[in-house]
């Protein structure tokens, strides 16, 4: 079967549920991206604190404390001893994360994906193929290498490269070095690796992986016998390799449950698949219903 071009990607979908069904959980991205900025900056703009900070460390309603998890081990490896509410913060940033899915932080929150999407579909769109290959595991490697720089340094000298920091710092409390943030970051996605920052570079993108390897909201493939193999859900997806385990597994009597921890569970699975058979569960109602099938299976 022949490739299909970018443009025709999701077409199917588009014709069978309509524009607005075939967009729905990007759209919805898109919002909540967009959203947890307007919050950060209602209280610079318009005087309303909601919340308080960055997305580094922050402060909700100046009553609950928020920590971001990297940030947090920088700490630890300093040396230093967090302070209670930082520990408190962590504690609900990685309890958060740890249910809804670690990578949720990368698809729903990180305004750094909408750069990198930006890159991505215009990569694409342009046909740019090849460029250069970096292994999955380089972002826990990178990870490690963080921590490491915090060690021997003695201070979190990483927030002064991290992208995700600078950039959200930059919206916030106004551009400057942010700039040139995104352009380094979107010329790196666009010319020198596919999807190359946030699927294989990306250290924070590495620890939510880690925090949301066991977690209960996960994406299955409850329908995947009516897949026509139209191939569409592997090429948005931004890590393709965590789709045929749960996809092409019924055979081997594999869960249909995404459940590799590199899912970002945006849901653009569900939007470009024309026969539906993409949707939000838990991973624990899924297994049920394979043990089921399973079961009805072996009696016939």
């Amino acid at each position: 079967m022949m490739a299909k071009p970018f443009s025709e990607i999701g077409n199917d979908a588009i014709q069978s549920k309509g524009w607005l069904a075939a967009h729905k959980w990007l759209i919805l991205r898109r919002v909540s991206q967009l959203g947890v900025l307007a919050l950060f900056l209602l209280g610079p703009l318009a005087g309303i604190w909601i919340i308080k900070g960055n997305l580094s460390s922050s402060l909700l309603f100046d009553t609950v404390p928020m920590t971001e998890p990297v940030v947090f081990l920088q700490m630890l490896a300093t040396g230093l001893v967090p302070a209670t509410d930082a520990i408190i913060g962590v504690a609900i940033v990685a309890g958060f994360y740890f249910l809804v899915g670690g990578r949720v932080f990368c698809s729903w929150v990180c305004p750094v994906n909408m750069i990198t999407d930006a890159a991505h579909w215009l990569r694409e769109r342009l046909g740019i193929r090849g460029g250069a290959r970096f292994s999955r595991n380089l972002r826990y490697w990178m990870l490690g290498m963080v921590l490491l720089l915090s060690a021997v340094t003695g201070t979190m000298a990483y927030e002064m490269f991290n992208p995700v920091s600078i950039l959200h710092r930059g919206i916030i409390f106004g551009v400057g070095l942010a700039w040139s943030v995104v352009i380094a970051i979107f010329l790196f996605d666009f010319l020198v690796a596919k999807r190359g920052w946030c699927t294989h570079l990306c250290p924070m993108g590495g620890l939510y992986s880690v925090i949301g390897r066991y977690s209960l909201l996960k994406i299955a493939a409850d329908k995947r016998e009516a897949c026509n193999d139209c191939m569409d859900c592997f090429i948005v997806c931004p890590e393709p390799q965590v789709i045929k385990p749960a996809l092409k597994g019924a055979k081997k009597g594999l869960s249909p449950v995404i459940l590799a921890s590199e899912c970002t569970n945006c849901g653009r699975c569900i939007d470009v698949c024309s026969e539906d058979v993409f949707s939000f569960g838990t991973r624990f109602n899924k297994y049920e219903k394979l043990g089921s099938e399973i079961g009805s299976a072996q009696k016939v």
